[in-house]
């Protein structure tokens, strides 16, 4: 048997190898148990985590890549801002930390997405089930712009529409 051959055969073996040992291992990787001092939650979404009673100041590492708003009964509700880490602290009135958790700001979930690249130019379009446009960081100026002009100006209609709508006819 020609050295190439035995070669041939060693690499084989080592993938099937490998290949076993992850169909064996898979069950114990995927039904780990989340990290609790992690909160995930993806950009331009919200999360709703229970915390301790008696929470009085919530601190954000960094308010760019996420928002941690305190509602009643101890629930404080994570918004995903931008892509990254950051962590809030949760502090009682005597100063005292309560919670000292990270928060993993990920992607959207890109099976309902469709990105296009004019160029350098990126946008983003939401696709669920007519593709419309969806602002998200790292689009392009223009579209990033023009996107929130619209979004804008319908905001603004709709709120004088419902103004006008609401008043009491003579």
């Amino acid at each position: 048997m020609s050295f190439q051959t035995q070669r041939i055969r060693a690499v084989a073996r080592i993938g099937f190898i490998s290949l076993a040992a992850a169909v064996l291992l898979w069950p114990a990787i995927s039904t780990a148990a989340p990290d609790p001092d992690r909160i995930a939650v993806n950009v331009d979404q919200a999360k709703l985590v229970k915390l301790p009673s008696g929470i009085a100041t919530i601190v954000v590492g960094n308010p760019l890549i996420a928002d941690v708003t305190l509602q009643n009964g101890g629930v404080v509700v994570v918004t995903g801002k931008g892509y990254g880490a950051t962590n809030f602290i949760a502090l009682d009135r005597t100063g005292q930390v309560l919670v000292d958790r990270q928060i993993q700001v990920e992607g959207p979930p890109s099976d309902q997405l469709v990105t296009v690249y004019r160029g350098i130019d990126r946008e983003t379009y939401s696709c669920m089930p007519v593709c419309q446009r969806r602002i998200t960081l790292g689009d392009g100026e223009n579209y990033f712009k023009a996107t929130m002009t619209q979004a804008g100006s319908l905001s603004r209609e709709a709120t004088t529409s419902g103004a006008v709508a609401s008043r009491p006819s003579n």
